[in-house]
């Protein structure tokens, strides 16, 4: 499970590869940790960029400051945990990375 992730592609690169209309601007950035915000394609009513804060909460947490924020799951018992089984089939993103350690 990486803790860590480059992003060094350039903002226009991603914006032809992904076919979003915003047009970002971000720096390359060779550590990107958990709570930083990270760059995010999501696909809803059409595909759109945004910065968000990498980080997950579930959504039947009520205070987030009483939940420990989780960076990453199994790919294999994704579907069957609780905290990850609505986000699989509702709420997906894709986020760009060029490395992780």
């Amino acid at each position: 499970m990486c803790g860590r992730f480059v992003i060094t592609s350039a903002p226009e690169a991603l914006r032809q590869l992904f076919g979003y209309l915003e047009q970002p601007n971000y720096p390359p950035r060779y550590n990107v940790a958990p709570t930083q915000p990270i760059p995010v394609v999501t696909n809803q009513n059409g595909r759109h960029f945004r910065l968000m804060r990498w980080g997950f909460w579930p959504a039947w947490v009520k205070d987030p400051r009483k939940f420990t924020l989780l960076i990453d799951a199994r790919a294999e018992s994704g579907r069957e945990k609780p905290a990850f089984k609505n986000a699989i089939r509702r709420r997906r993103c894709l986020i760009p990375a060029d490395g992780y350690y």
